[in-house]
């Protein structure tokens, strides 16, 4: 299982999250393509650190809103869905290009990821974004009980999946995330460190209900956007490699 972490999410002067501190303990950075966040010197800063501690890059794609961080969503058309994505990775894909980087994944960012996983239209449309695109490039996407599923839809398109989980987030029976709005969705570093130990030696968590969760899982999401963050990405990435 590999760390994968939202990165390049600075703009101008505004900073967000401990981008070199983090870099250090994960295995892939997704990367902001300027639609929620980050500009094209943020971009570039970001993925010149990827390639000096040798992370995998991926580009983190999002609905055009940076008012609100990507975190709202839009009733977009599929047409308007396929131009967007298509953009935002190809920019990403050119100044990588520039810096001798390949992007291999794509992982859309907040209510896009999101209404990937809930809504067919949405989903195809970015797979046909990465089936369309010169090089293969994977999806990043939640690991749910409709993985399988989602594997196999894939592979109709002739895209590979990345399934992810997520470190620090409380989990429903039915594999999605319990809204942050309730209480206890977010862990605390004792329940985050718990978790991924669970996940690492069972393949599973428990959910908020008390239930044993199986998840396959590819790729562990973990954040750092405070240096406690950071610390707990240290630990988590001692125990990732303690099972590997």
């Amino acid at each position: 299982m590999k760390l994968n972490c939202d990165l390049g999410e600075s703009f101008g002067n505004w900073t967000m999250g401990l981008d070199a501190q983090v870099m250090p303990y994960i295995d892939q950075a997704n990367i902001a393509c300027g639609f929620h966040a980050g500009d094209p010197l943020i971009m570039q800063k970001t993925l010149e650190l990827a390639k000096q501690h040798n992370v995998c890059v991926g580009a983190h794609p999002s609905y055009p809103d940076l008012v609100g961080f990507g975190r709202r969503s839009m009733n977009c058309s599929t047409e308007e869905i396929i131009a967007m994505v298509n953009y935002q990775v190809a920019a990403m894909d050119g100044v990588a290009k520039s810096l001798g980087i390949d992007i291999s994944y794509v992982k859309p960012h907040g209510a896009l990821y999101n209404d990937m996983m809930v809504n067919n239209q949405i989903r195809l449309a970015i797979l046909t974004v990465l089936s369309n695109y010169p090089k293969k490039l994977a999806l990043m996407l939640q690991a749910t009980p409709e993985l399988a599923q989602h594997r196999t839809e894939a592979r109709d398109y002739g895209v590979e999946i990345i399934s992810e989980a997520f470190a620090d987030r409380c989990y429903l029976e039915n594999g999605k995330l319990t809204p942050r709005s309730e209480p206890h969705a977010v862990h605390n570093k004792e329940k985050m460190l718990a978790q991924v130990q669970q996940l690492t030696e069972h393949g599973s968590v428990m959910t908020a209900s008390g239930k044993q969760l199986v998840l396959d899982v590819d790729s562990l999401c973990v954040h750092g956007d405070n240096l406690a963050g950071v610390q707990a990405i240290s630990e988590i990435n001692a125990l990732i490699n303690a099972s590997r």
